[in-house]
C-alpha cells in the first residue's frame, strides 16, 4: 500500500484560462451503482457550474471483464438521474471514438507507450504468470510489507533492463508475449496537489512498475486515460480516492510525455460508507434500499439488483441525496434542485473523509419532493396502481372523481415516503372497512359509545353543512350531550370509517368521504360491531 503524506491546502487552486471539460469514464463491468453515479453527479455539477462540458467515456480496456448490457445501463442511469451527456458515448463528438477498446484499434496507444519506451521511461517485460508469482512468493519469504513489481524486484526479472539488446530482440522476433511497464525511478520524491485533499507527496520507492500495454495490445487504465484526457482536453480529472495510490504513477506519465502543463487538476472523492461507516458500501449491502439507481439484472451472476427507480424514488431525489454524501454547502439548506445544486458546487466544500450511508435519510429526500409535487401530480403518478389494486376487489376507477383521487393524495402524502405508500395507508378511501381494529374496539366499544355512534349517525344525516369545520363542530356537540369527552369516542370514530385507529386529518377524510359514505359505514360500523 502506498503511504500518501498529504498536507492541507493553502489556497483554492486557480482555476486555468481553458475550457472547463470534465469525463465520466466508467467500466461496462457490470451495473453502475450508486458510488459510480455520485462520481458523475460531481463531474456534471461542476462542468455545468464553468458553463463547461460533460463527457462519458466507456474504458472497456479489460475485455475479459465486459459485461453485456452494461453500457446501455450506464447511459439510462445518467440519463433517469438527470446528468446530461454533452459529448461522448451515445452522443458523439469531435473527438470520437470514445470507446477505448475502439481507439486502441485506431492504434492511438501504442504510440504513445513506444514513445515511453524509446525515452528511456518504460520497459519491455516478458515475464510469464509463473514467475511473476514466484517473485510474489520470494518478497512475501522476505518480509517485504507490498510485494510488488519496483524499481528493485525488476532487476530479477526477464524484461528489457535485464536482458541483452539481442536477447530482447530475439524474444520479440519470437512473439514472445510482452507488456510494457512504467520504469518508475528509485527514491525520487513525487508531488502533487489534489482539489480535496492539497499537497501529496509521496516517494517513487512506494510506487510499482505499472503495466501500461498488456501482451494483447490493450492499454490498461494507467496509460489509456492519461491518454484520452490530455488529447480530449479534460481540465480536471474527478475520480474515487481509490485511485489515489495510482496517481503518483500518473504524474509520472504525464512528466515523462511531456504534458504536465496540460494535466488536469486531480479532485479524488470520498468513499461512500456502510450506515454504521465500518467499510465501503457495496452493492450486497442490507440497508434495505437499493444500490443501483436502476433495476439491474447481472447477466454474469444471475443476480437481481433492485434500482431506486423502481423502488419509488423520484430521481430529483436520488440526485440530491448524492450530492450531499460527502458534499456539504456550507449552510443549512439540505433540498436542492438541479440548477441549485449546479450553482453552489464546489470541490473545497467536498469532504476528505468517508461519507455514511444514511436509508432512513435517503427516505426523507423522497418524502420531500413527494410533499412538493401538487396534489394533481400526485394523482396521476397514483392513478396506475390504484387502478390495479381495484381491479383485483373488483372496483372501477370511474366511481372516483379526479377531484375525489386528488384529495386523497392531499391527505396521505404527509406521512408517506413513497406514491407505493398510498394504497396501504389510504385503501379505505376506496374500499369500505370489513374489519375493524380489535385493539380499539376492546378498549372503546360499550353500550356508551355505541350510544353516541347512533346518535352521531342521526346528527349527521340532517347536517347541511358537511364540511370539515362543520362535522367536527357537530361531533363535539354530540358527545357533550351524550355525556362523553370526544377524546374517549374520536378514535372509536375512525375506527368505525377507515377500519384503522391512525390516520391524516379526521375530519378532513370525513368531509372527503362525504355524507352518503359516512352514513352507509356507521350503519355497518353498528352492525358489525354487534355480532
Amino acid at each position: 500500500m502506498v503511504s500518501l503524506f498529504i498536507f492541507a491546502p493553502q489556497f483554492i487552486f486557480e482555476m486555468e484560462n481553458r475550457r472547463v471539460r470534465l469525463r465520466f469514464a466508467p467500466s461496462p463491468t457490470g451495473g453502475l451503482h450508486m458510488g459510480g453515479v455520485r462520481t458523475a453527479l460531481f463531474n456534471y455539477l461542476f462542468a455545468k457550474k464553468h458553463g463547461g462540458d460533460f463527457l462519458l467515456r466507456i474504458e472497456d480496456t479489460d475485455q475479459t471483464r465486459y459485461v453485456k448490457g452494461a453500457e446501455e445501463y450506464i447511459i439510462a442511469a445518467l440519463q433517469w438521474t438527470g446528468i446530461k451527456i454533452d459529448e461522448g458515448v451515445g452522443v458523439g463528438g469531435p473527438h470520437a471514438p470514445y470507446r477505448q477498446s475502439e481507439r486502441k484499434e485506431k492504434g492511438i496507444y501504442q504510440q504513445y507507450a513506444d514513445q515511453l519506451v524509446k525515452s528511456g521511461h518504460a520497459y519491455y517485460a516478458f515475464d510469464t504468470a509463473e514467475e511473476l508469482d514466484a517473485m510474489r512468493k520470494r518478497l512475501e519469504a522476505a518480509k517485504v510489507a507490498a510485494p510488488q513489481y519496483n524499481s528493485v524486484s525488476r532487476q530479477t526479472m526477464r524484461n528489457s533492463l535485464t536482458l541483452s539488446e539481442d536477447e530482447v530482440n530475439k524474444l520479440m522476433q519470437n512473439k514472445v508475449p510482452f507488456v510494457i511497464r512504467l520504469k518508475v525511478p528509485r527514491n525520487e520524491e513525487i508531488r502533487f496537489h489534489d482539489i480535496i485533499r492539497g499537497w501529496v507527496l509521496v516517494n517513487s520507492s512506494q510506487v510499482d512498475d505499472k503495466v501500461l500495454l498488456k501482451s494483447d495490445g490493450m492499454p490498461t487504465y494507467h496509460l489509456a486515460h492519461i491518454v484520452d484526457d490530455y488529447l480530449m482536453e479534460i481540465s480536471h480529472a474527478v475520480r474515487g480516492e481509490e485511485w489515489l495510490p495510482s496517481a503518483p504513477a500518473h504524474i509520472l506519465i504525464y512528466r515523462y510525455l511531456g504534458w504536465e502543463d496540460k494535466m488536469p487538476q486531480l479532485a479524488h472523492l470520498p468513499l461512500i460508507l456502510k450506515p454504521d461507516g465500518n467499510g465501503k458500501l457495496s452493492k450486497r449491502d442490507k440497508s434495505g434500499l437499493p444500490m443501483f439507481p436502476l433495476d439491474w439484472n447481472d447477466p454474469s451472476t444471475g443476480e437481481h439488483y433492485v434500482g431506486y427507480k423502481e423502488s419509488g424514488f423520484f430521481p430529483e431525489a436520488f440526485a440530491n441525496m448524492l450530492a450531499m454524501l460527502g458534499w456539504n454547502p456550507g449552510t443549512t439548506q439540505e433540498i436542492f434542485s438541479m440548477p441549485e445544486l449546479i450553482e453552489a458546487f464546489s470541490f473545497e466544500r467536498v469532504n476528505k473523509s468517508g461519507a455514511k450511508f444514511d436509508p432512513e435519510k435517503t427516505k426523507w429526500f423522497n418524502q420531500q419532493y413527494l410533499r412538493k409535487k401538487t396534489d394533481r401530480e400526485l394523482a396521476k403518478l397514483f392513478f396506475p396502481l390504484l387502478q390495479k389494486h381495484l381491479e383485483e376487489v373488483k372496483i372501477s376507477t370511474q366511481q372516483f372523481s379526479e377531484n375525489y383521487i386528488e384529495g386523497v393524495c392531499k391527505l396521505v402524502k404527509e406521512k408517506s415516503h413513497f406514491i407505493e405508500e398510498f394504497w396501504e395507508s389510504g385503501k379505505y378511501f376506496f374500499v369500505a372497512p370489513a374489519e375493524y381494529d380489535q385493539e380499539v374496539i376492546k378498549k372503546r366499544w360499550n353500550d356508551a359509545s355505541e350510544s353516541f355512534i347512533k346518535t352521531l349517525h342521526h346528527a349527521f344525516s340532517t347536517c347541511a353543512d358537511f364540511s370539515a369545520s362543520e362535522t367536527e363542530k357537530l361531533f363535539k356537540e354530540t358527545a357533550e350531550k351524550c355525556g362523553i369527552s370526544p377524546g374517549a369516542v374520536m378514535q372509536l370514530f375512525r375506527v368505525c370509517l377507515s377500519g384503522v385507529g391512525g390516520g391524516p386529518v379526521l375530519f378532513e377524510m370525513v368531509e372527503l368521504l362525504g355524507k352518503s359514505e359516512v352514513l352507509a359505514r356507521l350503519n355497518s360500523a353498528l352492525t358489525g360491531l354487534k355480532k
